[in-house]
């Protein structure tokens, strides 16, 4: 596994219409960790929770097939997102359905179905999902890069990846 990318400014996302606000402050801080893994690699619950929400992202440059669990711990909610998923991955999925830690909830995605990337998870922690359902900005720009950083922190405090 390779992973990183968390508050890595990239410039590949000037290819897509979906990073470009109308207040012309680019889009190109990202704000979740990649996971680069075999293509075949099936998906996994880092905690027990319930699916928040799920959905298609089908823009060039998005996430493809994306689902959101809702986790609690010690009283405090939060959510975990996992992005460029397969279509399969979305089959039978029902929002507030339980998922245990470890339980296989999804496979990777191949170009274009996973937004035209390269085979890859995209893993984020939200804290405040901001009313938003299936999706959640994985890119932001540096103007407002402190909230992002409060609402979307390391995910690697979760993973503790060496």
């Amino acid at each position: 596994i390779a992973f990183g990318g968390y508050i890595e400014t990239r410039n590949l996302y000037q290819r897509s219409t979906v990073f470009k606000n109308t207040n012309s402050d680019e889009r190109n801080i990202h704000i979740g960790l990649d996971l680069w893994i075999n293509e075949t690699a099936t998906i996994h619950a880092a905690l027990v929770g319930k699916i928040h929400s799920f959905q298609n992202n089908t823009a060039l440059g998005d996430y493809g097939p994306t689902i959101i669990l809702e986790h609690e711990i010690e009283g405090i909610v939060f959510h975990t997102l996992y992005g460029h998923l397969s279509e399969a991955s979305l089959l039978g999925k029902k929002v507030d359905d339980v998922v245990t830690k470890g339980e296989q909830i999804a496979t990777l995605g191949l170009p274009p179905i996973n937004g035209d990337y390269a085979p890859h998870l995209h893993f984020q922690i939200i804290i405040d999902m901001e009313e938003k359902t299936g999706d959640y900005p994985g890119v932001c720009s540096e103007k407002i890069l402190d909230f992002y950083k409060n609402n979307c922190p390391n995910p690697n405090l979760l993973l503790k990846i060496n």
